[in-house]
């Protein structure tokens, strides 16, 4: 077994020109095809545990290659991976792996008791660089092709695929993003977030138009630093997944699950803020606060065209919309956004918060010790601030909102770290009680800012009807907060 640390970049095909043709790239290899065939179960057990087993054919060598949690990061995929060859197209299964186990197959057996069989391809044309970045020794991989389901020739579904992979092969992990900085100041370039083997999994599904948060993958053997930088990953490829839509699709569910992706990684720094410290963390919260920022006129406009009647309103809120919706994909398209998000990912991987003398004794803290402690405290500041909110304003109802959102965020977050039956069912009325909270609570958040957005389009303040009449959404968010405080803490 090897373990692979590689930093993985979104290109588009002309990016990929620019950079394979600058000087940053010494010589012109030729390229090399790979036709890579994936296996799994009728069920994609291999999938749903996190392992992917494919027998990649260059020329007449072929390598069969089973790699571990591919899908768990954004970006910098730090991964187990089992190499051999093999003679034909058929899968070599041993102990060397864990597949075998996965699959029910004893040492010995003639045969597996869940079957495997080929689910799709993955064809690209390869070019390989060798890139010294000081000290650090890096091979860079330009791929270009495509995953396939069906038949080459005649596929019944494909995904285009032009990416870069850096492998780090000698040197610190920062060389990576330093030498992946340098190919964006040529042309642009993304954290990728989806492994070859992702694409191909993803053409079986129906197209999607957003994506919403995965469950997070976190385990009590964890430290908090590791759970922190797990959570970050996990947030950073939701919104990676989602802005790659935009461009293309500019739909509402898209742009709100980009916002909430942002919310989520801002969040993990409030959550984590006893760690998330050092050089870098407080610029990168403030540039976390301006991305969501240019989001968030487009997704209000949303919310107000939602509940517009057709007619002169609406069509003015269908005009603003588009035009805010052309900053937001200017902003996305901006050196800042994509400097923004390889900062994200360097700093977690290798920042100075996670050396700092002061935050030893938490970052090292087991992290359901840390969740306990986290959610107690978020729970305490709802608690707080919403024991009378019929008597509130509107700043303090929104404060409310904005700490049921953490408290929402973090039980999320640390909630595979509870995992005894108990746990699971307080869970599931616990979250059942703050989705509760926050629909009353984001309502009354609506009405509040719906006048000043209005008003900004020249609209009087009252053109779109409320959704409910303000006092029962009070006295509803308000009864909310008492069921929430009732209801049994899932964690210990």
């Amino acid at each position: 077994m090897a373990n692979e640390i590689e930093l993985k970049l979104d290109v588009t095909p002309a990016a990929a020109d620019a950079i394979a043709a600058s000087g940053l790239l010494d010589g012109a290899p030729a390229p090399v095809a790979q036709h890579a065939t994936y296996f799994d179960t009728a069920d994609h057990d291999l999938f749903d545990a996190g392992l992917s087993l494919r027998i990649r054919r260059t020329g007449e060598t072929r390598i069969q290659t089973v790699k571990a949690g591919g899908g768990a990061a954004a970006g910098l995929f730090a991964r187990g991976e089992w190499e051999r060859p093999v003679a034909g197209d058929t899968p070599v299964l041993d102990d060397a792996t864990p597949v075998p186990a996965l699959l029910g197959q004893a040492a010995g057996d003639d045969a597996p008791r869940l079957a495997l069989a080929p689910v799709f391809a993955v064809v690209v044309e390869r070019r390989i660089w060798t890139v010294h970045e000081g000290d650090a020794t890096i091979e860079l991989a330009l791929d270009r092709g495509a995953a396939i389901v069906g038949d080459p020739d005649t596929p019944a579904r494909t995904a285009p695929i032009v990416e870069i992979e850096l492998e780090l092969k000698a040197g610190s992990p920062a060389a990576l993003f330093a030498f992946a900085r340098r190919l964006d100041a040529v042309a642009p370039v993304r954290p990728g977030v989806l492994a070859k083997s992702e694409r191909g999994y993803r053409l079986l599904d129906p197209a999607r138009t957003a994506f919403k948060a995965e469950p997070v993958a976190l385990d009590t053997a964890m430290n908090a630093a590791d759970a922190f930088a797990h959570i970050v990953h996990a947030c950073l490829r939701q919104f990676r997944l989602n802005e790659a839509l935009l461009a293309a699709g500019r739909q509402a569910d898209t742009l709100h699950q980009a916002r909430v992706a942002l919310r989520r990684l801002r969040s993990a720094f409030a959550i984590f803020r006893p760690i998330a410290r050092g050089a870098g963390a407080d610029r990168l919260r403030a540039e976390l606060r301006w991305l969501a920022g240019a989001l968030g006129e487009a997704r209000n406009l949303d919310v107000l065209l939602n509940r517009a009647s057709p007619g002169p309103v609406r069509d003015r809120i269908t005009t603003a919309r588009a035009a805010a919706y052309d900053r937001v994909i200017e902003a996305l398209a901006a050196p800042r956004a994509r400097a923004l998000m390889l900062d994200l990912l360097e700093w977690t991987a290798t920042g100075d918060w996670r050396t700092l003398a002061e935050t030893a004794e938490d970052r090292h803290r087991p992290a359901r010790a840390f969740a306990t402690v986290a959610l107690a405290r978020f729970r305490r500041k709802v608690k707080k601030d919403g024991h009378d909110l019929t008597h509130a304003d509107d700043e303090t109802r929104h404060k409310v909102r904005k700490d049921a959102k953490k408290l929402r965020y973090a039980a999320e977050f640390f909630h595979a770290l509870f995992d005894g039956k108990p746990e699971r069912r307080r869970y599931k009325a616990f979250i059942a009680a703050l989705e509760t909270l926050q629909d009353q609570l984001g309502t009354l958040n609506d009405l509040a800012t719906a006048p000043a957005v209005l008003s900004a389009l020249g609209l009087a303040a009252d053109a779109v009807p409320a959704a409910a009449e303000k006092k029962a959404l009070v006295a509803a968010a308000d009864d909310a907060v008492g069921v929430l405080v009732d209801a049994k803490r899932f964690w210990r």
